[in-house]
């Protein structure tokens, strides 16, 4: 790529976009001067082999300006995320995890499994990267403690007490039987479990049961004994690192043979909770600064942040290059050189008896940030840019602005610090050692090693690490849904899946053709490969629509297929493992042996694509099925049906409407309400 213009390069904070022949975006950045930062990607010499592959493939660049650094952050994170680009450090798992959230206005709170902590008011605790370990406690806490389960509506509704409340699970607070303060004592004692104050907890509980056993009351003796297994099975789960409690996130890196892997420990007062590992193949050691500021940037903008985030050492400011400021400034770029030796001065490491003296070699000296991409100085000692009013105020530092922005994200402040003392060592050491093993797993086998053969099988330029699985499911012809599964990595993205509602019709070769149409319009990211559920005939349609929208070698194709019985049908046998796979220049199936581990992960990603347009198309034929009983009362059309429908969900909700529950219903007045009310009663 060519050098651009300096005077068509803003001087304002801001995000660039580096994008190749064909438009993809293949590196983003931020720059508190977007001149500067740019500029210094062409350099004469210096840059390193990851730079210089990154600007081989550049074609074009663009610039997103913003009036402060820390939008260029956010920016930055939210714009790596959509485009995933190839040589930027990207998080491949970032979905939400697991929280536990009670609502303590409510009279009744009611814990409930959520993914994402929204400021409401109430009380979360976690995060859990295990769905099924938090749900197993979730239900062992409701056999200890007697919680409501049901929603705030079907509470409302409740005419009997449910099942629970005859097995002892539920004190029926919506039938009145027990009273709010009765109710707040086992919600007290959940949160002090899931708080860490489980000492207090059990010595409450066995106090309790003692005194209950010599009242002679057998059966609450029992209870509360029955509450001290479940806490204690709970607890001792979790092991005790930080004696004064607290909560903070440690990472830890570790370089294995064709990779670098991070480890994530959650503590949570004062207990590791926790923890999760990533693993990045092709970087280094020498990656690690960049790493690290990328990783917190993109994790904590879906995560909210502990206020103690501890990092293995201090990364230096990535926007600090002593490489560019020893070089003699630009007529429009003039730096003075004592602001230079402040910015370029490293951060002094921890000393005192809380150092660490058995870091990674790595460690106790950060890599240079010249070897990870070509950084410039901050926008402070920029003193004289071509648009002066653009840089009046100081800089913030990487660090600095991190901190700022996940303050800002958590309402509270956000420290980013390297250990202080032996506990913090401990808490580094663990993550270190889960990193390494990560690697460890990550190099001995895996997705990375199965994508490659697959690259190899079906003749494709390299991996595909972008997959992408499309089917159709409909009814004689009703309710057609196509829909979209992505794979990334060799693993399921399930916030990528996509759901098209698709014109009524039993030509699946006609709804795949439409389809191509849609998915063009949705735009980048492109697979690597896109799978089609079907023979050569769905192969050849997919293909021809490509064609005829000029996007003909837009991404490389191919089609899985049940294989032949003795009588030439599809052999849908359970256990059958001979699916054929087709490619659009041969005429033949791929000779994949049955049961191979290419074609093994092929069948799973097509089987997770035909769970998923199965699902979405029942609940569509479930919809237009109540939809059409609604419309057999006098007085119901399509809107009012499909209303009742979003808002109730099931006929037995809606006979147990109030009228008040009708008359909060948008477009519904008074009148209609009672109207409904009388057609709703009489639904069958």
């Amino acid at each position: 790529m060519q050098k651009p213009d300096p005077a068509s390069i803003p001087t304002a904070p801001g995000v660039y976009l580096y994008k190749d022949t064909r438009g993809r975006v293949i590196y983003v950045g931020k720059a508190r001067v977007l001149r500067r930062r740019v500029l210094s990607y062409f350099r004469s010499e210096g840059l390193p082999a990851k730079t210089r592959a990154m600007l081989s493939h550049a074609a074009s660049l663009d610039y997103l300006t913003t009036t402060t650094e820390k939008e260029a952050l956010l920016l930055e994170a939210s714009l790596i995320k959509k485009h995933r680009p190839h040589y930027n450090i990207v998080l491949r798992d970032d979905k939400q995890y697991v929280l536990f959230r009670c609502n303590p206005r409510h009279p009744f709170p009611r814990l409930e499994i959520v993914r994402q902590a929204r400021r409401d008011g109430a009380r979360y605790f976690g995060p859990f990267t295990s769905a099924l370990a938090a749900r197993e406690t979730w239900k062992l806490l409701h056999r200890a403690f007697a919680l409501r389960r049901c929603t705030d509506r079907a509470m409302k509704n409740r005419v009997r007490p449910c099942l629970y409340h005859f097995m002892g699970q539920c004190p029926a607070p919506c039938m009145g039987l027990v009273t709010p303060q009765e109710y707040n004592v086992n919600v007290r004692q959940v949160c002090d479990l899931l708080e860490g104050r489980s000492a207090e907890l059990l010595h409450h509980l066995r106090t309790g049961m003692e005194a209950a056993a010599e009242a002679l009351e057998f059966e609450r003796a029992a209870l509360l004994r029955d509450q001290i297994r479940a806490v204690e099975r709970t607890v001792e789960r979790q092991a005790a690192v930080l004696p004064g409690g607290g909560d903070m996130d440690a990472l830890g890196l570790a370089p294995g043979e064709r990779g670098l892997a991070l480890a994530l420990v959650f503590v949570r007062n004062g207990a590791v909770t926790d923890g999760r590992a990533f693993y990045w193949p092709g970087l280094s050691f020498e990656d690690a600064p960049e790493l690290l500021w990328s990783f917190l940037a993109q994790y904590y903008s879906q995560v909210t942040p502990p206020p103690r985030v501890l990092l293995p050492w201090l990364p230096p400011d990535l926007e600090t290059d002593p490489a560019l400021d020893a070089a003699p400034p630009t007529d429009a770029e003039h730096v003075s050189a004592a602001d230079q030796a402040a910015r370029s001065a490293p951060d002094a490491p921890p000393s005192g008896p809380g150092s660490r003296a058995d870091a990674p070699p790595a460690a106790p000296s950060a890599p240079p940030a010249s070897a990870i991409f070509p950084t410039v100085v901050s926008a402070a000692a920029a003193t004289a840019a071509a648009s002066p009013e653009a840089l009046p105020r100081p800089a913030l530092g990487e660090r600095e602005l991190l901190e700022q922005t996940l303050g800002d994200r958590r309402n509270g402040p956000v420290r980013l610090v390297a250990p202080q003392n032996a506990d913090d060592n401990r808490l580094v050491d663990l993550a270190q050692g889960n990193a390494r093993e990560e690697a460890h797993r990550q190099e001995r086998g895996g997705a990375q090693d199965i994508l490659t053969r697959l690259g190899a099988a079906l003749h494709l330029p390299g991996p595909p690490h972008r997959l992408e699985c499309v089917d159709v499911s409909h009814t004689g012809g009703k309710q057609t849904r196509v829909g979209l599964v992505v794979f990334e990595g060799g693993r399921p993205e399930r916030g990528q899946y996509r759901n098209y509602a698709m014109p009524d019709s039993g030509d699946d070769y006609a709804t795949l053709h439409a389809w191509v149409s849609r998915r063009l319009e949705s735009g980048p990211p492109w697979p690597d490969l896109l799978l089609i559920d079907g023979g050569r005939g769905q192969l050849h349609t997919v293909q021809r629509a490509l064609r005829e929208a000029g996007h003909e070698a837009l991404f490389p194709l191919a089609a899985i297929a049940k294989a032949r019985d003795e009588a030439g049908h599809a052999d849908r046998r359970a256990g059958n493992v001979a699916d054929r796979i087709f490619t659009p220049d041969r005429v033949n199936p791929l000779p994949l042996r049955e049961g191979s581990p290419e074609l093994l992960f092929l069948q799973n990603v097509r089987d997770t694509a035909h769970r998923f347009v199965i699902g979405r198309h029942r609940r569509a034929r479930r919809g237009a099925a109540l939809s059409g009983e609604l419309m057999r009362l006098p007085g119901i059309g399509p809107a009012t049906a499909r209303l009742l429908w979003d808002h109730f969900g099931s006929v037995e909700a809606m006979r147990a409407a109030s009228l008040e529950d009708l008359r909060r219903l948008p477009g519904i007045g008074p009148a209609k309400a009672a109207l409904l009310l009388q057609k709703l009663a009489a639904l069958q």
